[in-house]
């Protein structure tokens, strides 16, 4: 595997998939289409299938073997091969006399789960058996702990990490980082960060680094060309007018059916949580774009006089004792958050966005993370960036800097590829973790 280029390989998972697809079509839907016996129309599906296969395996991270865990890139393969069922479906149906029989086509995809599962297992072990870890250096400044989280996530098949320097200690011999493969910054300052980059580039160094807040800002820059120089255009969060038309209209329509969909859900959670003692909802005053207040609608998970004496508090978990009986099912299964699909009709929340705080931890935070501010020039999401590649207890200054990630470039396929990885942390138990559990995180040194 070792020579063969990593695209091949890609390529082959997406043919692999793609048998029981064809074996699919072939036998059963292509005789029930109006251009049975077209082979150029048999072609066009197949090439149809790949291109949508590959692009979603490509955003779902089905190919990243190296640095994600088995469990991951099986999810991906899953849930990419899904989606290009359902589309490929609807192409079916379009050439079809009749509506197609679905049995046949969950019968292919299960074919498809059985071989992404069986591919993600062959592909980590044959990665790491020819692939030896990379001679790894971290250097720190602000943050430390990048060896903890290296070794609690499992990346030392990947991760070799040989040694660990202060920054101050390494600026006079940064030709030590020439007997290493790779190095992590972390909490790097833009001018010795920019030494070492350059050193490591050219020492063919892979360099993986903790972005700063201004490292995520400038991401989304407008690159212009003005004064017969290359330049940057930087601006607060602006997105087309277009792209605030579709996410609107997206919004209006997915919580919509979801609302209907699930509303028999509804009914039973809300009689569920009423049994237990006091009102089944629960509204709670939340900032939104700008620094809006509204008032955010919750199934209720805790006892009625949960902040009476506590004041304003995040959770700790499952092991908060202020969570009733009922409201403990309810988050493990994210029903509370049920009731947020008025907020997003009402135009309140949008369906991705950064994850809306109260008015009162804001301030806190904010004496802790002056910047957090930055968060509210998006309007609060049921899901986002942060929730999804996050975790509940990641550190206020990482969910700043995950939330920058997707204001920076607003986009329609990142909104959608957002709320297809929102199912995998919904069967996440480490997305619910509350303050104070789970110590496997980046360490501030000091303020930003």
């Amino acid at each position: 595997m070792k020579k063969i280029p990593f695209a091949v390989v890609k390529m082959v998972n997406i043919v692999l998939l793609m048998i029981p697809f064809l074996i699919c079509w072939t036998l059963y839907y292509e005789p029930r289409t109006t251009t049975v016996g077209s082979k150029q129309v048999s072609v066009l599906v197949m090439i149809i299938f790949f291109l949508i296969c590959y692009y979603f395996g490509q955003r779902l991270d089905c190919f990243r073997v190296s640095i994600l865990q088995i469990r991951d890139v099986i999810f991906g393969e899953v849930l990419a091969t899904m989606i290009t069922d359902i589309i490929m479906y609807i192409l079916i149906w379009m050439l079809s006399i009749h509506l197609p029989n679905l049995i046949p086509g969950l019968i292919t995809w299960g074919g498809q789960c059985v071989i992404g599962v069986i591919w993600a297992y062959v592909m980590h072990q044959s990665y790491f058996s020819t692939h030896p870890p990379l001679r790894t250096i971290v250097i720190y400044d602000e943050r430390m702990g990048m060896e903890n989280l290296i070794h609690t996530y499992g990346l030392e098949k990947r991760f070799n990490i040989k040694t660990v320097y202060p920054v101050e200690s390494i600026m006079d011999k940064l030709e030590v980082m020439e007997e290493f493969d790779a190095a992590f910054l972390c909490g790097i300052h833009s001018r010795e960060r920019n030494i070492i980059l350059k050193h490591c580039i050219s020492h063919k160094i892979k360099l993986f680094m903790i972005p700063r807040i201004a490292d995520v800002m400038m991401r989304g820059s407008e690159q212009i060309h003005m004064l017969y120089l290359p330049i940057l255009k930087t601006q607060r969060y602006k997105p087309s007018i277009e792209y605030q038309i579709i996410k609107r209209t997206m919004d209006i329509v997915v919580s919509g059916i979801a609302t209907i969909v699930l509303s028999p859900l509804f009914l039973i959670t809300a009689i569920a949580v009423k049994s237990d003692g006091g009102p089944a909802f629960y509204k709670q005053k939340r900032l939104t774009k700008d620094g809006k207040v509204f008032e955010i609608l919750k199934f209720r998970s805790m006892r009625v006089d949960a902040e009476k004496y506590s004041g304003a508090v995040l959770s700790a978990g499952e092991n908060d004792p202020r969570i009733t009986k009922v409201g403990r099912i309810i988050r493990a299964c994210r029903l509370d958050e049920l009731p947020q699909l008025l907020n997003i009709l009402k135009g309140d929340m949008s369906l991705v966005g950064p994850r809306p705080e109260r008015p009162e931890l804001q301030k806190e935070i904010e004496k802790e993370v002056p910047e957090f501010g930055l968060r509210l020039q998006a309007k609060a999401g049921l899901t986002g960036y942060a929730q999804v590649y996050g975790k509940y207890n990641t550190t206020f200054y990482d969910k700043l800097l995950m939330d920058l990630m997707y204001i920076s470039k607003p986009s329609i396929l990142e909104d959608f590829t957002i709320m297809l990885a929102t199912v995998k942390i919904l069967t996440s138990k480490e997305s619910t973790e509350g303050v104070g559990e789970g110590k496997d995180k980046l360490e501030l040194r000091e303020s930003k």
